[in-house]
């Protein structure tokens, strides 16, 4: 048996584009893994099994592409902690855990070049689950590039009471009737720009706001202390970024009526 963290991530920035061929978008964004984990445990199996968590699509989907075939299978277990269907990757993390712990109980494992092609079949956010540290994704999101970020700080998240989270078609849909590719070459270039000059942590403060969606609670982070705070994802979660972990702790007290809260830090896989 094999187990490891899937571990959530924030966008700390998402820039999007005109709709591509594909029916996916354009997109440029910053892709940063935060501590707050689920616990994935993988074993051979002679059926294909998924336990632990009743709303899983993508590690059964996984499991289907490394299996070995002639009868021979993978069983997978979920512990959950990464809220569902918040912005933070829970989903894509878990369905990239259990490809990589699948395929090393293979016979043959494939290789990472046929990992990541599964990856990208399986979602946007998949793929970015099998690197290491900090990424730069574009394209749909699947075309990664490493990038060396501060990871010196503190990040408080926010789900708030009472908001479902839209499908994140319904999302996409919204962006494109309210004409929000509109200036995305400078929001863009601005966000690669700034990228060029981050060195300490308060300079992520100056990338551009998610333009999928937005929080007022954000604003209220910020009032709090945080030296950036936005959505993640197509949302609702919404992230605080804090130098000191007594001002996130504090901002966590402050803020935690509005929503369910956890404090963590930046994170690596391994």
């Amino acid at each position: 048996m094999k187990r490891a963290a899937a571990t959530a991530k924030i966008n700390l920035a998402l820039v999007v584009g005109s709709r591509r061929n594909d029916g996916r978008h354009e997109v440029v964004t910053v892709y940063q893994r935060v501590a707050l984990a689920d616990r994935i445990a993988v074993e051979r199996s002679v059926a294909l099994r998924v336990d632990g968590f009743a709303g899983d699509e993508l590690v059964r989907r996984a499991l289907e592409r490394v299996s070995d075939g002639n009868g021979a299978s993978f069983a997978a277990r979920i512990q959950k902690r990464i809220p569902v269907a918040a912005g933070l990757g829970g989903g894509s993390s878990d369905a990239a855990t259990a490809l990589r712990l699948a395929n090393e109980l293979r016979d043959e494992p494939q290789s990472h070049d046929e990992l990541r092609a599964h990856a990208r079949e399986l979602g946007a956010d998949v793929p970015y689950f099998l690197e290491d540290g900090p990424q730069l994704g574009t394209g749909d999101g699947t075309e990664l590039a490493p990038i060396e970020l501060p990871q010196d700080y503190w990040i408080l998240l926010l789900v708030p009471h009472g908001q479902r989270k839209h499908s994140t078609k319904d999302v996409y849909d919204a962006f494109d009737a309210r004409d929000g590719e509109s200036g995305y070459e400078e929001r863009r270039d601005a966000l690669l720009d700034t990228l060029g000059s981050v060195r300490r942590p308060r300079d992520l403060a100056a990338l551009p706001m998610n333009d999928l969606a937005s929080s007022p609670l954000a604003d209220e982070l910020r009032a709090l202390g945080a030296f950036r705070a936005d959505v993640t994802g197509a949302g609702p979660a919404v992230y605080g970024l804090f130098l000191h972990g007594s001002e996130a702790r504090a901002a966590r007290k402050r803020i935690s009526p509005r929503g369910r809260t956890w404090l963590t830090t930046p994170a690596w896989y391994r």
